[in-house]
């Protein structure tokens, strides 16, 4: 088991980071494992979507649904207690444990039978994955001074990025070359198919399995986590002069941060960042399926991993530059992440409309937007965490992912799903199709299969242009979000706690 540093009360504040730098290195790099995971498992079901919608014959609605509020709301619900449990526990423990959950749970996905199946196991992995990012922070807070932590968290937030890559990199081409045969013919060849039982293999599709063979390996990880990671004294890295209190209670948090109006504005811009995001990662792939008649394996190697790779550069890249220039100019933080939102929308709104004989260029414009729009990772975490001391980072950063989870991931998809299913009306209605064609006849193959083949390029049409006009104008949400991290730079100097020394 981890070992547990000695308590709190009899080791000093020292102002400098716990343990070596090559061991702080290695345990900001398994934090950012985690998290990378985390958004693995959490960015799969994007990856794969446009497969999973056809097996259960979604409308963009339910689809919205099963990727938001749902996981947004159990997410939001057990984080608090989570991250209750993170301040007065051993937090290695904790985030094994739940890592642990969280992979079983994806695992499980792959052998949803249903819709009601498919959103129990989501929950569960929802559930499991409230228990990493406040505990993570409040470690990161313990392992490094606060000159360090704006550079350490942007490597950490990284994570969300480099996961949704990997997702891509290996859900996308495991749903669609790798299915229930070929796995059967490979089990047969090194002996071990009796041990699966009584499987109809011919019938297993590569979701499922890209589902299994992603999520069931994070056990591995969570023993890693559990064996090799110490638990650091709370408050370690603090300046000597930060005053040290009993651990806070969530009750109390809030009236802390009640009186940081630069907590509730950046909570704003990032939610509102974070309903962009979600929504959109949440519909690229069938974006890319309907409009430009990209599968969802070449869309992940294509397009999903540059994307990712780009975010993760921007997220860097925020964390990075506002270190070194946060001493010139105390406010970096706050404003950097504005004028990456602002700067994305165009980028977005042309690789969106581009057409398919323009693709490269589209991705180029793409990249180019992923890469401002995710310098406000590090942002959240180093503002979110600097406004209160140590006893209560990892309830204030519980309290922020509870509204990017009930704003961000809650709506985002949603948002996006109901949009593209009304855009899709009245693209069909434009075209003289109204009373005669619907999403839902559309959708369903049996039905559109009865259509003449005008009304099928119809639909078609439809159905690419609704989701695609959904995504331009959910991109235009930046637009508050980037006003909402500029007025957080008003009374930031003035409700931080940590100051950069």
């Amino acid at each position: 088991m981890a070992e547990t540093a000695a308590s709190a009360g009899a080791v000093p504040v020292r102002g400098v980071g716990f343990g070596t730098p090559s061991y702080r290195a290695y345990v900001l790099g398994v934090l950012t494992l985690v998290y990378t995971l985390n958004f693995i498992d959490r960015f799969l079901l994007s990856v794969i979507a446009q497969p999973v919608i056809d097996a259960f014959n979604l409308s963009d609605t339910e689809y919205g649904f099963l990727n938001g509020p749902p996981f947004a709301i159990f997410y939001a619900l057990m984080g608090i207690p989570l991250a209750m449990a993170a301040d007065r526990m051993n937090r290695v423990v904790l985030i094994s444990l739940c890592i642990a959950l969280w992979s079983v749970m994806a695992a499980l996905c792959g052998f949803a039978t249903s819709f009601a199946f498919l959103l129990i196991a989501r929950i569960g992995v929802a559930i499991g994955e409230a228990g990493c990012t406040p505990p993570a922070n409040s470690l990161i807070g313990d392992y490094f001074a606060a000159r360090s932590r704006a550079n350490a968290l942007g490597i950490y937030a990284m994570g969300v990025t480099i996961g949704s890559g990997l997702a891509n990199a290996f859900g996308g081409p495991i749903a669609t070359q790798l299915n229930g045969p070929a796995v059967e013919q490979w089990l047969s060849a090194i002996g071990l198919l009796s041990a699966f039982g009584p499987i109809d293999w011919a019938n297993v599709e590569g979701w499922r399995l890209a589902f299994i063979l992603i999520g069931a390996p994070g056990v591995l990880v969570a023993l890693l986590m559990m064996f090799t990671v110490k638990e650091p004294p709370r408050g370690y890295s603090d300046p000597p002069s930060a005053q040290k209190f009993e651990k806070a209670s969530m009750v109390e948090t809030i009236r802390m941060l009640a009186a940081k109006p630069t907590f509730w504005a950046m909570a704003i811009g990032a939610s509102l960042t974070a309903l962009v995001g979600y929504g959109l990662s949440g519909f690229q792939a069938p974006m890319a399926d309907r409009v430009h008649g990209i599968n969802a394996g070449e869309f992940a190697l294509r397009f999903g991993v540059p994307l990712s790779l780009a975010a993760a550069a921007g997220t860097f890249l925020g964390g990075f530059i506002t270190e070194k220039i946060s001493h010139r100019h105390p406010n970096a933080v706050t404003w950097i992440p504005a004028i990456g939102l602002l700067a994305s929308i165009p980028l977005y709104e042309i690789a969106f409309f581009l057409p398919t004989e323009n693709i490269q260029l589209a991705l180029i414009l793409w990249c180019a937007g992923a890469t401002l729009h995710y310098a406000y990772l590090g942002a959240q975490y180093t503002i979110g965490q600097g406004v209160v001391p140590a006893r209560a980072r990892a309830s204030a950063i519980a309290i922020l992912l509870l509204c990017v989870a009930l704003i961000g991931n809650g709506l985002g998809p949603q948002i996006v799903g109901w949009m593209s299913d009304m855009y899709m009306a009245m693209q069909l209605d434009a075209q003289g199709f109204a009373g005669v064609l619907s999403s839902d006849i559309c959708r369903d193959r049996n039905s559109a299969a009865l259509l003449s083949e005008i009304q099928q390029t119809a639909c078609r049409s439809a159905y690419g242009q609704g989701l695609r006009l959904s995504m331009a104008t959910t991109a235009l949400i930046f637009i508050p979000a980037a006003l909402a991290f500029f007025v957080t730079a008003r009374w930031y100097q003035r409700d931080l706690v940590a100051k950069l020394d």
